[in-house]
């Protein structure tokens, strides 16, 4: 079994949920963070801003062994937008109690 989390932006949930669907994982956590980034610059009605903290969200997901490579393959396609803070995947052993 394996852990795979996924740290995406918002404006590519939508997008991680139907491919998790369309892979047949029905079952996942998704929660919302607050990530620390080194100053990004955002215009707002004419002004610079520097956003330090930007909202995304986690994803959890418990997969077997043989499926594992095919998820975290569906997630880097779409997760990687060319940005340097667009996403992140770990995959991590996950031992089951009994």
């Amino acid at each position: 079994m394996k852990l795979i989390e996924a740290v995406v932006t918002k404006l590519k949930v939508q997008e991680v949920r139907s491919a998790l669907e369309d892979l047949g994982v029905v079952d996942f956590m998704e929660s919302t963070i607050m990530c620390h980034e080194k100053g990004r610059v955002m215009v707002f009605r004419g002004a610079q801003l520097v956003a330090n903290v930007a909202e995304k969200v986690k994803l959890e997901i418990i997969s077997s062994d043989d499926a594992a490579d095919g998820i975290v393959a569906a997630l880097g396609a779409i997760v990687r937008g060319g940005g340097v803070h667009d996403g992140r995947i770990a995959m991590h052993p996950y031992l089951e109690v009994v």
